[in-house]
C-alpha cells in the first residue's frame, strides 16, 4: 500500500509551497532591493527545477541524464540572458 501512496508528489507539493511563502517574505519582510531580487530568483530557479524533476517526471525515464543536461543547458542560458541583459542596460557595458 505505500508503493500506492504519492509522497514525492505530496513533498514536492509541500516545497513548492514552502518556497512560495518564502517569495511572499520578501515583501512582507522590507528587504531590500539587491536582498530581495536574490531571493526571489533562487526561489523562482528552485521551484521551476522542482516542478520539472517532481511533477513532469524528468527522473524517471531511462535517459534522465539527458533531460538533465537539457535543464543544466537551458539554467545556463537563462542565467547568460539575464545577465547580458543587466550588462548591457543597467551597466551600461
Amino acid at each position: 500500500m505505500s508503493e500506492l501512496f504519492p509522497r514525492n508528489q505530496i513533498m514536492g507539493f509541500v516545497f513548492s509551497l514552502v518556497l512560495t511563502a518564502v517569495a511572499l517574505a520578501v515583501h512582507f519582510l522590507d528587504l531590500s532591493f539587491a536582498a530581495g531580487i536574490t531571493v526571489l530568483v533562487i526561489t523562482a530557479f528552485s521551484q521551476a527545477l522542482l516542478q520539472f524533476i517532481v511533477f513532469m517526471h524528468a527522473g524517471e525515464t531511462k535517459d534522465k541524464w539527458y533531460i538533465y543536461g537539457k535543464v543544466y543547458f537551458m539554467i545556463g542560458m537563462a542565467l547568460i540572458t539575464v545577465f547580458g541583459t543587466l550588462l548591457i542596460f543597467l551597466w551600461d557595458m
